[in-house]
């Protein structure tokens, strides 16, 4: 709920939801993007960072250790991340889905959109957990 409201209002997104991610510093991949709002549902251009299963993104490409992240997706909670063209009826369009919402990206070319599917397909799958700790159960204490 609370970031939901903090989308609303247009505050940045929870400093838990990136703290200990050093961002601003080798990512597994970044670019630019075009993301469609959340609420209001316009196109702009953001410069994206995947790194340590978060993809997060910012206004300005020059992002430092000061910089506020605009947005965060922990791709870990993603279902699947694959094309979209067909639905939005835009060239590189890609969609990245949780069991909640989807999200609308639109990359520059084809390798590019296929170059960020990939890379966060692979984050999707090292950072998932099909099975959390607490669902795990000794059976031999069980018998």
């Amino acid at each position: 709920m609370e970031s939901i409201l903090r989308s609303l209002t247009g505050q940045d997104p929870n400093p838990d939801d990136y703290r200990n991610i050093e961002f601003w510093s080798d990512p597994e991949r970044s670019g630019w993007l075009t993301k469609q709002g959340d609420y209001i549902k316009t196109w702009r251009r953001r410069w994206f960072i995947l790194k340590q299963g978060k993809l997060l993104w910012f206004k300005e490409r020059s992002v430092t250790r000061g910089s506020i992240p605009r947005g965060v997706v922990p791709v870990g909670k993603c279902l699947t991340v694959k094309g979209a063209e067909d639905v939005l009826n835009k060239p590189y369009a890609f969609e990245l889905s949780t069991s909640q919402e989807t999200m609308y990206f639109i990359a520059d070319s084809e390798k590019e959109k296929e170059e960020w599917i990939n890379s966060i397909g692979r984050s999707i799958v090292q950072h998932s957990r099909s099975v959390t700790d607490s669902e795990i159960v000794d059976y031999d204490s069980t018998r």
